[in-house]
């Protein structure tokens, strides 16, 4: 049986690779679902990773929800209101919470269209870097839907709340071109230099000590929701445990020595 989910680790970056493309890598796919989950938390609990990448096989990102499963009642869609609200319960929205809590920098790399659950999902990545053939569309309401997974919460944070409300209510797709304009993402290459492309970021990424990359990342996310002095005080912690670490040491000496820095995660 085909993985669903492909999980690649070269040194200290790992790709995760959708691997469904005869359905457009559908996110409603519960075996799917669960090897998300599973890969979020086997990233978080190995500390040689630091930074992953997230790209769909076939032409597109992902489609988002299955059209058949939705039809056919199937899936987390199976059932009735109670049976499909637990469905998203356990299926999209513990994609959701993983991906969100994942420790490390993530960087969607968007090779097509990314619809519906697939366009959230490129907004709980830290970072998006676009293929010039990738669309984006929150486009439940043109299947009779509302986001299921955090949406609601994750565009407004990307684009703004008009685009986002105008993204939502339209159910129309955003080009790449557009998707950079408004800040859904960071770069458009072609083709095929979007792997590539995300490769050298996440290896600038990379470079860097691995705790404190998890602890920046951290504070980010505490950033959106959080007053400044709690803030102000966990910056605080972790800058003294930063301080106790031989990566910072590591880091000042080899800035002062002009050379590369060996960081080794303690």
């Amino acid at each position: 049986m085909t993985e669903k989910l492909l999980y690649d680790q070269d040194g200290h970056v790992v790709t995760l690779t959708f691997n469904m493309p005869e359905t457009r890598n559908a996110l409603t796919d519960r075996d799917l679902c669960s090897a998300i989950v599973a890969a979020m938390h086997r990233i978080n609990a190995d500390q040689s990773v630091r930074c992953a990448i997230v790209t769909g096989a076939g032409k597109a990102f992902s489609s988002g929800g299955n059209l058949k499963h939705m039809r056919d009642k199937e899936s987390i869609f199976g059932g009735d209101a109670v049976d499909a609200k637990d469905g998203y319960r356990a299926g999209i929205q513990q994609v959701a919470k993983a991906m969100w809590e994942c420790e490390v920098p993530l960087i969607a790399a968007v090779n097509g269209p990314s619809y519906g659950a697939g366009c959230d999902t490129t907004c709980l990545c830290d970072i998006r870097i676009a293929s010039t053939q990738a669309t984006f569309a929150e486009n439940f309401v043109r299947v009779g839907l509302i986001s299921g997974d955090g949406g609601a919460w994750l565009l407004p944070r990307q684009v703004g709340l008009s685009r986002a409300a105008e993204m939502t209510f339209t159910a129309d797709p955003v080009d790449a071109a557009t998707a950079l304009e408004w800040g859904l993402v960071s770069k458009v290459v072609e083709p095929e230099e979007l792997l590539p492309e995300a490769r050298k970021l996440a290896a600038r990424i990379a470079k860097n000590p691995p705790r404190q990359l998890r602890m920046a990342k951290r504070l980010l996310r505490e950033g959106l929701n959080t007053r400044l002095d709690t803030v102000l005080e966990l910056a605080a912690a972790y800058q003294g445990a930063c301080h106790q670490t031989e990566d910072h040491m590591e880091a000042v000496n080899s800035l002062l020595e002009k050379r590369d820095a060996d960081f080794t995660g303690r």
